[in-house]
């Protein structure tokens, strides 16, 4: 097992270091362009869903009205800082986004299914694991943070209370939450809520590659 997991943390370390080269802008363009249409339609949809206009979302999520439409129209390639910005404003979280809109209902996600995102700021790689569509309080997502790497989303409370669990797989993360950071190491697991500024970051020379569980809790319809 251990072996196992080795061989898909160097597989995955070999895809960021090949992504970022020139030699691979042809190929991987392709995928690029296929999710950020796929977060272009669900932000537009959640948008709409919610009858907010650019500006209302703008001013909800402190992004400017310009940069949501470029991404609505799918000409942005968005870090993840600002799409957890929007996903704020949209009182969703940053995995909703990732959502292929189009897919049937299945309560099967399979390896195949799963498009990984990497972030244009970071070099961090997502991607979403649960089924999409399913309607579920829970969803989980594999990321993969490369050596040296820092990302810190400076969004805190939200409309609707989202928790997270971090569970490592592999490496080591520094995750802080608000004024406190913790040092995880393999198997360690941090549970939280996303209410606070929080900064994932990896010290060391090699990627760590951690699960994020989500559960969106609603707040309760008032009684009659």
């Amino acid at each position: 097992m251990q072996e196992m997991r080795r061989s898909a943390i160097d597989v995955v370390s070999i895809l960021l270091d090949n992504t970022s080269t020139m030699k691979d802008a042809a190929t991987g363009g392709a995928a690029a362009n296929g999710i950020n249409a796929r977060i272009a339609g669900r932000v537009r949809a959640l948008r709409a869903d919610r009858g907010m206009t650019l500006d209302g979302l703008a001013a909800k999520s402190d992004v400017s009205r310009s940069m949501i439409s470029l991404i609505e129209r799918g000409e942005s390639s968005p870090t993840a800082v600002l799409l957890e910005k929007i996903a704020s404003g949209l009182g969703v979280s940053l995995a909703t986004l990732f959502d292929d809109a189009e897919a049937p209902v299945d309560p099967v996600s399979r390896h195949e299914d799963r498009t990984p995102w990497r972030d244009p700021q970071s070099g961090y790689v997502r991607r979403n694991i649960s089924p999409a569509n399913f309607p579920s309080p829970i969803q989980i997502v594999e990321v993969l943070l490369p050596a040296g790497a820092r990302v810190a989303y400076e969004t805190g409370a939200r409309d609707v209370r989202i928790h997270q669990q971090i569970w490592v797989q592999e490496g080591t993360v520094e995750v802080t939450v608000g004024k406190v950071t913790h040092r995880l190491s393999a198997d360690d697991c941090l549970a939280m809520q996303l209410n606070e500024m929080t900064a994932f970051r990896n010290c060391t020379r090699r990627p760590a590659r951690y699960v994020v569980f989500i559960a969106t809790e609603r707040p309760r319809a008032p009684r009659r």
